[in-house]
């Protein structure tokens, strides 16, 4: 076939000729040009996992800021009965769904035990026990007579469970106290019981007639308590003119006398509201020092955070600067100044941290002390990265062009050299936050450091609290473990997408 027969079929107009006299252009791009940052931005956004790494942080981050506010407690607020106990949120557990109810197991309940379970819902109007889980019926021989027995395994809420405690008030708190009662109707004050009208228990819950040590009820005709209030008048601390419990004639006291004071049964839950003003609520719990977790934490990671961003800045400045130095001069110049460098790194990290907290924080203070035990050695890695990305980079026909034009080594430097490093660079300072907050948690979960004065409590300080009680209330080491686990797993995954964010190489590269 010739090639007039292959092109006579084709459109005459989609040959034209070009005017020699002409002026030739390229065509102009319909789309907008990107800037190196928002190509960075779209090559980020393709990675999944380190956009989820991305929204993680800034959940984190918000919860730092947020929590502490939203928390009706402060740091210094520690109560020293609510201490371990479980989240709990009343509107929540009245609505009976099994979360945020103040949940406790208790394995092998006799009926004594069940008994004082009954006598605190009587008395306070709040029942402990949210569920039976199960029955155990044991059968046992004792001098010859068959003998059953039925223990319980129960479900009960720890703030309910309380119950009453013994408390010494002023008579002036005494009154304030009467008065508050008064005006909102929450009774704190109990009738009074003397220890000695039941077995000499020391028993605030145990306001019903025993029959030994062990508290055994002594129950009426009916199966009900029969009471033991005091009416010993001659022993009453202060008169007594606000709600009594119903059944009261007016013969019961309600304090005994103690050394210019008076002594109380109180209802610690209906106290504890009197104190603060609202309702215990505890959304992650407390831990062994008393503290709301929920709040608690967020101050901890706060310092956490600011604290590895600070170090992070400084660590890359230094080490941007030491290595850039090193990788573009090399020579004698690279020589000397690498084995400064090997010097700094062969002084273990925990000896200067243990010797600057000895000596140098009596002078600075702590958080100084602790920053530069950071910084002293902290800039080694940076450094080295930045060197070995400008005798990566330094040869390069782009710096070579660029020096042919007369650039100046600070132009070179820091305009063509460095900003080709930069992917690598700022991913390894992504990457050292996480590993500062990982070495200052450490270093405050054993007890090496403790700056609880200056930042109130930190990640590591909460992990060593909840460690001790973890079995009973795991709680406690769960929610601030859960909080340092997100925190290095997403930075871990941010600092990946930044990589190859930021590496030159694929730009452009749309797949």
């Amino acid at each position: 076939m010739s090639s007039n027969e292959v092109y006579k079929d084709m459109d005459p107009s989609l040959f034209e000729f070009a005017s020699r006299d002409g002026e030739i252009r390229d065509t102009k791009f319909e789309t907008k040009a990107r800037g190196y940052l928002a190509d960075a931005l779209v090559r980020f956004k393709k990675n999944r996992a380190s956009v989820i790494g991305a929204w993680i942080i800034l959940a984190l981050l918000l919860y730092s800021v947020i929590s502490p506010i939203l928390s009706p407690y402060t740091i210094n607020d520690r109560d020293k009965y609510y201490v371990n106990y479980p989240p709990f949120v009343r509107w929540i557990a009245d609505l009976h769904i099994g979360i945020f109810d103040g949940g406790a197991i208790h394995e092998s309940q006799n009926e004594v035990s069940m008994a004082q379970w009954r006598a605190v819902a009587e008395e306070t109007g709040m029942d402990p026990v949210l569920k039976i889980l199960g029955t155990t019926t044991t059968v046992s021989m004792y001098r010859g007579q068959e003998r059953v027995s039925v223990t319980y395994k129960i479900k009960t809420n720890k703030y309910y469970e309380q119950g009453m405690i013994f408390r010494v008030f002023s008579y002036e708190d005494f009154e304030k106290i009467q008065q508050y009662q008064n005006e909102t109707g929450i009774q704190i004050i109990y009738p009074y019981v003397e220890s000695s009208d039941i077995q000499d228990i020391n028993n605030a819950n145990i306001w019903y007639k025993v029959s030994d040590s062990r508290g055994t009820p002594v129950y009426d005709a009916d199966g009900n308590f029969i009471p033991a209030y005091s009416k010993n008048k001659a022993k009453e601390g202060a008169p007594y003119n606000s709600i009594r419990i119903e059944g009261d004639d007016g013969s019961y006291i309600y304090s005994m006398q103690k050394s210019g004071a008076v002594q109380c049964r109180i209802c610690y839950y209906n106290y504890y509201t009197y104190v603060y003003g609202h309702e215990p609520m505890f959304l992650m719990g407390t831990n062994s020092m008393g503290m709301d977790l929920f709040g608690a934490i967020g101050i901890g990671s706060r310092f956490s955070l600011i604290f590895a961003l600070l170090v992070s800045v400084i660590n890359l400045t230094l080490g941007a600067i030491y290595g850039s130095i090193q990788g573009y001069y090399g020579g004698a110049v690279d020589m000397l100044m690498d084995r400064f460098a090997d010097l700094l790194a062969g002084v273990p990290f925990t000896v200067v941290t243990v010797l600057f907290q000895l000596h140098l924080a009596p002078k600075v203070g702590i958080v100084p002390s602790f920053l530069f035990a950071f910084v002293s050695t902290g800039w080694l890695g940076m450094a080295a990265l930045t060197r070995k990305q400008f005798y990566r980079f330094k040869g390069q026909e782009f710096v070579l062009a660029a020096r042919t034009l007369g650039a100046s080594d600070k132009r070179l430097m820091f305009k063509h050299v460095f900003p080709n490093s930069l992917g690598t660079i700022v991913t390894s300072c992504a990457l050292v936050i996480p590993s500062v907050i990982r070495s200052e948690t450490t270093l405050t979960y054993l007890g090496i450091v403790n700056i609880q004065d200056f930042a109130g409590t930190t990640l590591g300080t909460l992990m060593s609290q909840g460690q001790t009680s973890m079995t009973s209330s795991p709680h406690a080491m769960f929610f601030p473990a859960l909080y340092f686990a997100l925190l290095l797993i997403s930075f871990n995954l941010f600092g990946n997408g930044l990589r190859d964010a930021f590496n030159p190489s694929t730009r452009g590269v749309e797949d």
